[in-house]
Parts: structure tokens; C-alpha cells; sequence
């Protein structure tokens, strides 16, 4: 490898670059505009679910109940219906995700001391929300419970005394529990692949399009040559959107980053080696622009998006997909870039995820360099 070659294969690569102004919108407009999508639109964050409810007695001890979900941050209260009718029309329009039904006998039963049954009707259109929501409604349930019994007890002149068994949980890593923080390291790697896989895509079609291949090859320049030439610029732009992305993360969604900057600095390196890679070879063998950006986008983004955990947890997967994920390169600098912000990870403990993003890189720069060759088919 000569390095003047090399330097005027780069030096070509900068001014495509410089001259097309949609890629340099793409640079900057495409991290910023995924960073900012997926920080506020995607949340797994249920909150203020819409609930309606029927009390068919409306005592004291029954708004009691209702107060308990008015103080909850997770439910918001929107509306008292007087009929049973109502409350089935308003969650068959959407007006509310749930239902409560408040029994007519509903202080009675509580004097006595035995079971009080309050019906809870949810709408399951959307199973994560019901499941969240069937959740929530029996910790709230379980707060006034506890503080029946309690008075109760005390009524009757009995002594009161803790359980036996109490959880005392804490969490680790994610101390407040938002999904932005689970979210936003892992857009980092979706930015990278698909703006590296893409922009690189681009490059050796551009050449067959334009007509400038044939005066490439007439070059001495090696096939090693070229590759490396022409993947520097991008390599240079892909270190950029990642320092943006994680500077956006850090400073602006205010996601706590407690690992080493050179372990995520060190891990970003071999993932852009892998996109940069693979959309490099995607170029040279579509030789289209228009195909080779949409093979580049179905090739990394939908596999970074669906089956690298970034939404699904991989564990939760059947076994058959778990098996594809391995070969997903997103899904190690996922699980790396999240384990380097929230928990500080040490490289040693990260050696497996780095050892497979290092084979990834090697095996796709090795298949992109034979891919290329100087001859006209």
C-alpha cells in the first residue's frame, strides 16, 4: 500500500463529499433527527392512563378507593359514569384504556371484613398497556388494602403488627427507572449503522454511474487501495455522529455515562469497521446507487431496530431468532454501548460482544476487498 495513492483516493472521496450536498445533510441531519425521534417518541414509559369509572354506591369509603387512583401518576381519572352502558361505550371509542366498577354494597362488605370485589375492565387492543395498567391498578389496590385492614384492626382492639416477609427492592443502574436511558444508547448504534452502511453504499456505484470507473482502474492503485481510501472520509464522519449522538445522550436527554471513554471509543471503532465494511461491499456488488442504498437500509436498520434488543429483549425471543441475532453486528455494540453509559462495564467483562464485533470486522473487510476487482464485467 503506497500512501500517495492513498492519499489522492481520499483526497477524491472529500471533494464527492464536498460537492454532494445531499450526503452532507445526511452527516448531520440524520443523527440529530434520530436521536431526537427515538428520545421522545419512544417511551416505555406508561403514565396518565385514561380510566373511567361506574360507582354504583358513591360512599365515602368508595371515593376513597377512586382518590388512591387520582394519586397515582400512572392513572388519570378522566370521568364518573352513572350507567354500565357508559362505561362499555367509552372503552369500546377509546375514550379510556380502563375501567373501574365499584359494587353497590362496597361499604358494607368492607365493615364485615371479608373480600370486596371491584371489577377492573381494560381495554387489551394494546397488550403491553393492559398488562402494565392490570399491574399498576392492583399496587394501587394493595395500598388501600393495607390501609383497611390497618383501621379495621385498630376498631376492633387488635394489635397490629408488620409481615413476616417484606421486599425491599432497589434498582440498580437506571435509579428512576426511564426508558430514555435505556433508549438513547442504544439509537447510537442504530445512527451508526445505518449512516455508515448507507453513505458507503454509495461509493462504488457512484463510480460505475458516473463513468469514472474505467478511468479508476486504469490507475495502479490496488484494490486494498481504493477500499481504504474511499472508506477514511466516512470513517472520520461515522467518529463525528457518534461523539454527536453521545454528546446529545449525555448533555441534552441527561443519560448518565459511567464507563471508560476509550472502551466506548475502542467498541465504536470496530462497529464502524463493520458498516463501513458491509456497505462497501454492498456497493460493489449492486453497482446502483438507488439498490445499493436500499439493500444498505433493509440490511442494517431493520435488523439494528428489531432484533438487536434495542426494542425486544433478546432472552424473550424463540430460540430460532436468538440463533439470527448472532450474526446481527448491532446487536454486541447495543449491548456494549448500554452496559459502557449505565453500568461502567469494564473491557474485560465486555471481551465476548468486542471479540464478535472484531470477527464481523474482519471477515466483511476481508469479503469487500476480494469483491472489488479491476477489470471491467
Amino acid at each position: 500500500m503506497r500512501w500517495h495513492r492513498l492519499k489522492a483516493i481520499v483526497r477524491k472521496e472529500v471533494i464527492q463529499i464536498r460537492r454532494d450536498l445531499r450526503s452532507l445533510l445526511l452527516i448531520v441531519a440524520m443523527p440529530l433527527l434520530l436521536m431526537l425521534a427515538f428520545g421522545y417518541g419512544v417511551s416505555f414509559d406508561i403514565k396518565h392512563i385514561p380510566v373511567f369509572v361506574y360507582d354504583r354506591e358513591g360512599s365515602q369509603q368508595s371515593q376513597d378507593l377512586l382518590k388512591h387512583f387520582q394519586a397515582s401518576e400512572y392513572f388519570n381519572v378522566v370521568e364518573s359514569v352513572a350507567s354500565y352502558s357508559a362505561l362499555v361505550q367509552a372503552l369500546d371509542a377509546g375514550w379510556c384504556r380502563v375501567a373501574i366498577v365499584i359494587p353497590s354494597d362496597f361499604s358494607e362488605q368492607l365493615k364485615t371484613g371479608g373480600p370486596v370485589g371491584v371489577q377492573a375492565l381494560l381495554d387489551a387492543t394494546d397488550n403491553n398497556t393492559a398488562n402494565v395498567s392490570i399491574g399498576y391498578s392492583e399496587a394501587v389496590i394493595q395500598t388501600y388494602n393495607r390501609k383497611v385492614q390497618l383501621e379495621w384492626l385498630q376498631r376492633h382492639g387488635q394489635s397490629t403488627r408488620q409481615p413476616a416477609v417484606s421486599v425491599d427492592a432497589r434498582t440498580w443502574f437506571n435509579e428512576n427507572l426511564e426508558s430514555t436511558a435505556n433508549i438513547v444508547p442504544g439509537v447510537i448504534a442504530i445512527v451508526m449503522a445505518v449512516i455508515g452502511s448507507f453513505l458507503t453504499s454509495l461509493t462504488i456505484a457512484r463510480e460505475w454511474e458516473r463513468g469514472t470507473m474505467e478511468q479508476l482502474m486504469s490507475t495502479p492503485v490496488t484494490p486494498l487501495e481504493v477500499m481504504v481510501g474511499k472508506l477514511v472520509p466516512y470513517f472520520v464522519i461515522g467518529l463525528f455522529d457518534t461523539a454527536l449522538c453521545a454528546g446529545i445522550g449525555i448533555w441534552w436527554f441527561h443519560v448518565p455515562f459511567r464507563g471508560q471513554w476509550s472502551v466506548f471509543v475502542f467498541s465504536s471503532i470496530l462497529f464502524l469497521m463493520v458498516v463501513l465494511s458491509l456497505g462497501y461491499f454492498i456497493s460493489v456488488v449492486t453497482k446502483s446507487q438507488l439498490a445499493a442504498s436500499q439493500t444498505a437500509l433493509i440490511a442494517t436498520f431493520l435488523p439494528a431496530f428489531l432484533l438487536s434488543g434495542f426494542i425486544y429483549p433478546i432472552d424473550q425471543m424463540p430460540a430460532v431468532i436468538q440463533l439470527i441475532t448472532r450474526f446481527i453486528p448491532a446487536r454486541y455494540f447495543m449491548t456494549i454501548s448500554r452496559d459502557v453509559f449505565l453500568k461502567g462495564t469494564p473491557i474485560a467483562l465486555l471481551r465476548d460482544e468486542l471479540l464478535a464485533l472484531g470477527l464481523f470486522a474482519a471477515v466483511l473487510t476481508l469479503l469487500a476487498t476480494r469483491a472489488f476487482h479491476k477489470k471491467l464485467s
